[in-house]
């Protein structure tokens, strides 16, 4: 069991990044050499009428991730440390 890392609501992300249909979705742990945050990434799309996402990204998406993956980047770095 890792005690070096306290988590800071679970339940709501830090920051969300939204281009299209791509989104970054950045969650925060506070720990005791400051807070460390992780990212993930999905995709959404229409199934008919339904909505729905995905973890899995097709070539036409790559550009648009990396694009998404970058301001996630910067919003990361321009938190305050400890």
């Amino acid at each position: 069991m890792n005690t070096n890392t306290t988590k800071t609501n679970t339940n709501k992300p830090a920051h969300e990044i939204r281009i299209n249909g791509i989104r970054a979705t950045i969650w925060k742990n506070d720990t005791d050499k400051g807070p460390r945050f992780n990212t993930t990434f999905e995709r959404s799309y229409r199934d008919g009428d339904k909505w729905k996402s995905s973890d899995s990204f097709g070539q036409q998406d790559l550009l648009l991730l990396s694009h998404v993956a970058t301001e996630a980047f910067r919003w990361i770095a321009m938190q305050p440390a400890m």
